[in-house]
């Protein structure tokens, strides 16, 4: 058999020898054997050399004559049938041992072998690689031992060797992959031995090639001894994390091999980062996903990272090489580690690329972090990765966190600025994502996100190249041209930024910007002066880099000038004076040609545009003013060249003298509608030789004008009273500029008189005709204007005299108010004066009703008040308007009760704006004057206080100011095709001004705002002290009380505004938080300068609760309730101020409300205001339920006893008229309280059931004790309320409250068949109702009917499956109940025609006489059924009864 095997062996052979090779091995077997004996060549050189290789000696390699698996077979061939076999294995390893000790032989033994071609054969028969000698040979089992055994002895020979430094390597690479390994656990050990002594070079070769060596037996040993080399030595971690990656281990190896690479990461290098992140996030498991990232996110501190290695780099160049030669190495060293922090996020957006679990894992332990310390430039980095993947989910996911961090401040700029300066090689690798996500910040509608998205624009554009720098630009520009007013705010604000930071980088894309200029109909004013700014600075700029698109700026403006339609003239306008502004603004030093001025050439195109807009305007008052409005702008925001301001400062002067002013003479001649009289001399001398505003007869020259108008040249200048205001504005900022501010030079206009006319006339506004009606009202507007401008040009001025005619301006502004209510309540139809140029055209304008004013408030809708200020400030001023109609003389009484005036609140936009500066008119406290007396000679002292009319005047107009600039509302598109109201109208010089600025200014005035407060607090408490705690006692004089009133609710409003601004959240305006909160702790108690936040905000708080004595009406109330839960909320723990808010808004309920008439407060403002008082007390209370219960059982009960206009003992504020708000606010809060019980569990101890129970129980009870006040209180609104909220309890109960009564029926059953009871009759009163509602065919009633009736039959069977699951279905039967109205009796259209008794124990009987359980279900064309459940035994069939369709 043998000798058949061989000839068989010998057979396949052919490729390998030739018939005479056959002959010659076959002769020679007996030389073979005897060679050792015969010659000094060792067994192994006999053997290797007759199966087929030629040894060599020196640098040229071993020869192969056969196959691979040929040399093999006889190898073992011949061991096997040598009679020395088995020791003839060890001569042999001797014999090769013998012959490898030369390293040259060895490295010959290592080294692929050379095919050897005999005579006639070709290459092809033989493979192109061949393996080494000793490769072949450990593919000989039964050698394979000693041969590695040889390999592993000599491997230390070379360790240490530089001339054969490659040998180590070289035997390692012999051991991969073999066949079969036939002792894999010595080999493995013997390995480990190796590494414990090799050097690192070698310690890596063995390290990554043992998942190529080793068999799968032997890898969770091996990863263990890697682990705790791992921990030993942190040069090896990214081989043996490569090599543990490679190994076949179990999931709670590798948990323990991820938990010691965790701990050890802070340790490894930054090179080395990437391949630990890698073997982390590639070796996570499902279950343990989320605390894996986690604790990867904790570890991997980038920040410590990268500087270090920046450091160590910098300091050894300069120990080395000198100082110089640092800096190149530091940025290598910088460039290298963003390089690995790149490679890192390579390795994370491969693994949430591929593994749906990771990205989510991510995106959840962001969200955890609920401090902003603890926030990382990683988040930001994963979050920009995880948008980047391709999956919309993750996509959205990422957008999500970061608008959810970014509202609530977690995530804020100084985090985002890091992650661009440290990072920006990385950040750059992720640019398309990062522009989207400022895309998607910059669209939302949360204003509270749109600034962020803004950072990331700017930081983009400063860190990236001239490719982002376009993308950027480009972005900005498509926002711009949205439409979209917060959306275009911003991006404007983002361009001018970048071009007062960056012109020569922004000067490259000044034909992108250009664009704008084709949108500019979607643009607000304020939008096209930030554009005009913005293109006036790229092309008109100190450097001029875009001056390439000059002509066509000035192309589009004179376009816009020589249009006729007004809008676009108004565009022209405004554009042309932005470019004034940066041609003639002033240079530094340098820039200019000559003297410090202008070029010539510069000076002429200024003289030039403004002669050219002057020209344009002319023919249009409107035009003329708006220039004059923006000149005004422009003066007070740019400084201008010297030669420009004085050639503008002085024509303004001569012209506003020519046109506007007159000398006073013995009498003024004219024919006028009215007679014209000198009012309103502030001046001291009484000589005709003043100067006068030549107001009266302008006026009437205009009218006459408007006549003939079609007879007239329309490019003829006429002076319009229009103009008057916006020109003074011009001429006093000019002077101020000029003269710094002084404006002695035309400090006469403050008190110099108007030719008008004498007032009274508006005694017998009746007898006058329309158009002489019309012309008083226009004449009153423009008054009150001139004074509203002058007192903004005086405000600030600091001699007493100045101040006191000021004060006078302000009692003239309030008087004319008062008047012009009165003449506009005369005069139906009528559209005063334009005041505010930059807005739309006033065509639009609704003429406001001018009903009486208690008539117009009654039949007005609005939204019920909230927490925001803007809503209840709205409604303090309608109060203080219609107050101030009642500031008339005593003797008037009688026609003011005929001719109520009319609210101005509508007529704002026609009033000039005040600047913020007129606000410091608040800090006036007591002032003198000096009079001479003409005949005595002694100086009479005179003191005058800034009166309660004007206090409410201005803080009124305040209010207003922080509404629009600090109560920032959700961004909204506009509805299709209907009418767009400017809100901004009126708010242009506001517009100027930063939110910061405002809010600064408003923190500057808060101590005489709390001066003003405590004021109203002492007249308050003064007077209910002399009338013995009565409001409206003898002594209480109305119109003072409703002044009062006014003035507290409006302070405390404007402090809730000031508190209020989103701004406080942002780290830069925390010192500024502080300083408000400090100046009310202040007032409070001294020497709080040095107290933490939380400290501020609790004696704020206790400052302000100080003032609930004397609140003189619910609104004021409830501002101050507003106000305190804002304040209590800038501290680090609102919680801790719940209780006593809603201890507060306790207090105020039970309160009773009387107006200083004596009557009790009502309507429908009270309504709401009390609608949102009570829900911030059932906001803030600890139990919700017990308060509902309270005021059910206590107010409402007294109620149903009282007579019809008594209110509620214990709750005052509960009455007939009222009960409305309660009963709705009650079952919205009850509603939203069962919404918060926990749903019942499976494995919910006896405890929590009963606990869980108690509370559905209570709820259940007040839900009861609701419904069934609807058989009292049977109106529409009530109904509808309680079809609502009824079907909304229900549907809560089936999801969260019958999961309960599923586990605890078994342990609670006498509980549960109580709650059932109880709840049964709520579900068959709802079911009257629907009934009742169908009777009524109320479609606001039956639009509850089909989701209710679907609720009420989930219920039934909801309730059957319970009893089922605790087997007592035979408990449950269903019957018909007859449909019923809300008094209880029977619907007749739904009567069974068969004869039925109407009473309710006859349909008890009948259903309680079945004898089993049955079901009939009614067709629904006959009736509608209703289906009965019966629970448990003991329970009564009819009370278990409940209605379903």
């Amino acid at each position: 058999m043998r000798k058949k095997k061989g000839t068989s062996e010998d057979r396949g052979e052919n490729s390998s020898a030739t018939n005479n090779a056959k002959k010659r091995r076959i002769a020679g077997r007996q030389a073979k054997e005897s060679a050792p004996e015969e010659t000094n060549e060792s067994v192994f050189g006999v053997f290797v050399r007759e199966a087929g290789v030629t040894l060599k000696h020196g640098a040229t390699p071993n020869e192969i004559a056969v196959d691979l698996v040929v040399f093999q077979k006889r190898i073992q061939k011949q061991l096997q049938k040598s009679p020395r076999f088995p020791s003839i294995m060890q001569e042999f390893v001797t014999g090769l041992e013998a012959f490898v000790e030369s390293p040259e032989q060895f490295r010959n033994c290592l080294l692929p072998c050379v095919p050897q071609f005999p005579d006639g054969e070709s290459s092809s028969s033989f493979s192109s690689f061949q393996e080494s000698l000793l490769r072949m040979l450990l593919g000989v089992e039964m050698l394979q031992t000693l041969i590695i055994k040889t390999l592993l002895e000599k491997l230390p020979e070379y360790l240490f060797d530089g001339g054969n430094d490659d040998i180590p390597r070289m035997i390692i690479k012999q051991l991969k992959w073999l066949d079969r390994v036939v002792d894999p656990k010595e080999l493995a050990a013997k390995l480990m031995e190796l590494v414990s002594v090799a050097p690192v070079e070698v310690q890596r070769d063995i390290i990554t090639s043992l998942p190529e060596i080793l068999e799968d037996s032997q890898h969770s040993d091996v990863a263990r001894q890697l682990n705790s080399l791992l921990q030993e030595n942190t040069q090896l971690t990214v081989p043996i994390l490569d090599a543990l990656s490679s190994l076949n281990l179990s999931s709670s190896l590798l948990s323990e091999v991820r938990g010691a690479v965790m701990a050890r990461m802070a340790a490894v290098q930054l090179e080395d980062l990437p391949v630990v992140v890698k073997f982390i996030l590639h070796s996570v498991s499902v279950s343990d996903v989320y605390e894996v990232v986690c604790n990867l996110r904790k570890q991997l501190e980038l920040e410590q990272c990268v500087l270090p290695l920046v450091l160590q780099v910098s300091q050894s160049h300069i120990k080395s090489k000198g100082a110089s030669e640092s800096r190149p190495a530091s940025k290598a060293a910088a460039s290298s580690s963003q390089d690995s922090v790149m490679l890192v996020m390579d390795c994370i957006k491969s693994a949430v690329r591929f593994q749906k679990t990771i990205s989510e894992a991510w995106l959840k332990a962001i969200e955890s972090v609920d401090e902003v310390k603890n926030h990382k430039v990683m988040d930001l980095l994963v979050l920009l990765i995880l948008h980047s993947a391709n999956a919309n989910q993750s996509r959205r996911g990422a957008e999500r966190v970061l608008k959810a961090k970014v509202r609530t401040g977690l995530i804020q700029e100084p985090l985002l600025q890091k992650t661009f300066m440290d990072y920006s090689e990385v950040m750059r690798g992720y640019f398309p994502s990062t522009l989207a996500l400022a895309q998607s910040l910059l669209r939302s509608p949360d204003p509270c996100v749109v600034p962020f998205g803004g950072h990331i624009y700017r930081h983009s554009f400063n860190s990236f190249d001239s490719y982002c720098h376009q993308e950027v630009v480009g972005s900005l520009v498509t926002h711009v041209c949205s439409g979209m007013g917060g959306e275009v705010d911003v991006a404007l604000d983002l361009l001018c930024g970048l071009v007062t930071e960056k012109p020569s980088e922004m000067a490259m894309y000044a034909v992108f910007v250009k664009g704008i200029l084709d949108y500019m109909d979607n643009l607000s004013p304020q939008q096209i002066r930030k554009l005009f700014h913005l293109l006036g600075r790229l092309a008109f700029g100190q450097q001029q880099q875009g001056s390439h698109i000059q002509d066509d700026i000035h192309i589009v403006i004179r376009k816009q000038l020589s249009s006729t339609v007004a809008k676009y003239k108004r565009i022209g306008i405004i554009g042309a004076v932005m470019v004034v502004g940066s041609l003639g603004a002033l240079r530094p030093e340098g820039k200019e040609t000559q003297n410090g001025s202008l070029s010539q050439n510069a000076f002429r195109q200024v003289i030039g545009l403004l002669e050219l807009v002057k020209s344009s305007s002319e023919s249009s008052p409107e035009a003329a003013a708006l220039y004059y409005d923006e000149l005004a702008n422009l003066i007070l925001s740019v400084t201008l060249d010297p030669q420009v301001q004085e050639m503008i400062g002085k024509s303004v002067l001569d012209d506003f003298q020519e046109d506007f002013i007159v000398d006073l003479g013995p009498e003024v001649t004219g024919s006028f509608p009215f007679p014209a009289r000198v009012m309103y001399n502030l001046e001291e001398k009484e000589s005709q030789e003043g100067i006068a505003v030549n107001l009266l007869p302008l006026l009437a020259q205009e009218l006459q004008n408007k006549g003939e108008q079609q007879n007239q040249n329309k490019n003829k200048k006429r002076t319009s009273p229009l103009c008057l205001s916006p020109f003074f504005r011009l001429l006093r900022l000019c002077e101020e500029k000029q003269h710094n501010g002084d404006l002695e030079e035309i400090d006469g206009l403050l008190g110099c008189p108007l030719i008008s006319t004498d007032l009274d006339v508006l005694e017998k506004v009746d007898s006058l005709s329309k158009a002489e009606r019309e012309f008083l009202c226009t004449l009153l507007f423009h008054t009150i204007n001139w004074f509203r401008e002058v007192v903004c040009a005086f405000c600030q001025q600091k001699e007493t005299e100045m101040k006191m005619k000021v004060m006078t301006r302000l009692q003239n502004i309030t008087h004319l108010q008062t008047l012009l209510e009165r003449a506009l309540a005369g005069t139906h139809g009528y559209i005063p004066p334009v005041a505010n140029f930059d807005g739309e055209s006033t065509d639009t304008f609704i003429v406001p009703s001018t009903a009486p004013v208690n008539k117009t408030k009654k039949g007005k809708k609005r939204k019920a008040p909230s927490k925001n200020s803007s809503e209840s400030g709205s409604q303090a001023e309608e109060a203080t308007e219609a107050d101030e109609t009642q500031q008339e003389p005593p003797e008037k009484d009688k026609d003011k009760e005929t001719r109520p005036g009319v609210s101005l609140s509508s007529y704002r936009p026609f009033f000039r704006e005040l600047d913020m500066e007129v606000l410091s008119v608040l800090k006036c406290g007591l002032l003198s004057r000096s009079l001479l007396d003409t005949e005595l000679h002694t100086k009479v002292r005179e003191d005058i206080l800034l009166g309660p009319a004007e206090l409410v005047f201005l803080l009124e107009d305040m209010l207003r100011k922080l509404e629009f600039s600090l109560t920032v509302a959700p961004a909204k598109r506009a509805p299709f095709l209907k009418g767009k109201t400017d809100k901004s109208v009126g708010f242009s010089h506001l517009q100027q001004r930063t939110p910061q600025d405002i809010a600064f200014y408003c923190v500057q005035l808060m101590p005489t705002l709390c001066s003003h407060l405590e004021n109203c607090h002492n007249h308050f408490q003064t007077l209910l002290s002399e009338n013995r705690g009565v409001v409206d006692g003898p002594a209480t004089d109305v119109q003072e009380h409703h002044l009062m009133t006014s003035a507290y609710q409006l302070l405390l409003q404007v402090l809730n505004a000031t508190f209020s601004w989103s701004g406080f959240t942002q780290s830069g305006q925390r010192n500024l938080l502080k300083k408000a909160l400090r100046v009310l702790a202040e007032r409070l108690k001294e020497g709080s300068s040095e107290l933490s936040l939380e400290q501020l905000v609790k004696h704020s708080f206790e400052y302000l609760l100080n003032f609930r004595s004397t609140v003189p009406s619910l609104c004021t109330a409830l501002c101050l309730a507003q106000l305190l839960s804002t304040v209590s909320e800038k501290g680090g723990n609102s919680a801790s101020y719940r209780e006593q808010t809603a201890s507060l808004a306790c207090r105020f309920l039970n309160q009773s409300w009387v107006t200083a008439n004596g009557e009790r407060e009502r309507g429908n403002k009270f309504n709401e205001v009390l609608h949102t008082l009570l829900s911030i007390y059932l906001e803030h209370v600890d139990d919700v339920l017990k308060a509902v219960e309270q005021i059910v059982k206590e107010g409402m009960s007294e109620l149903v006893s009282a007579s019809k206009d008594e209110s509620s003992t214990s709750w005052p504020t509960l009455s007939r008229q009222t009960f409305l708000v309660f009963y709705k606010v009650l079952m919205a809060e009850l509603e939203k309280a069962v919404r918060k019980i926990p749903a019942g569990k499976m494995d919910d101890n006896t405890e929590v059931q009963s606990e869980k129970l108690m509370t559905w129980n209570m709820a259940v009870r007040d839900f009861h004790i609701m419904i069934n006040q609807v058989k009292l209180f049977d109106s529409r609104p009530v109904l509808n309320v309680c079809l609502k909220y009824g079907r909304l309890f229900l549907e809560s109960f089936l999801k969260l409250g019958m999961p309960l009564l599923d586990y605890s029926f078994k342990h609670h059953k006498e509980d549960v068949q109580g709650l059932l009871k109880t709840f049964q009759l709520c579900t068959r009163q709802l079911h009257h109702m629907c009934g009742h509602s169908k009777i009524q065919q109320d479609t606001s009633l039956t639009n509850h009917v089909p989701a209710l009736k679907k609720s009420l039959e989930l219920f039934v069977y909801r309730v059957k499956a319970m009893l089922t699951l605790n087997n007592c279905q035979e408990a449950f039967w269903m019957g018909n109940l007859k449909n019923r109205t809300l008094k209880g009796e029977e619907i007749l259209s739904q009567r069974s025609q068969q004869s039925v008794e109407d009473d309710d124990d006859h349909e008890e009987e009948e259903q309680q006489s079945s004898p089993k359980a049955e079901e009939e279900m009614e067709d629904e064309s006959d009736s509608e059924g209703n289906n009965k459940i019966n629970g448990a035994k003991p329970m009564d069939p009819d009370d278990l009864s409940d209605d379903s369709e």
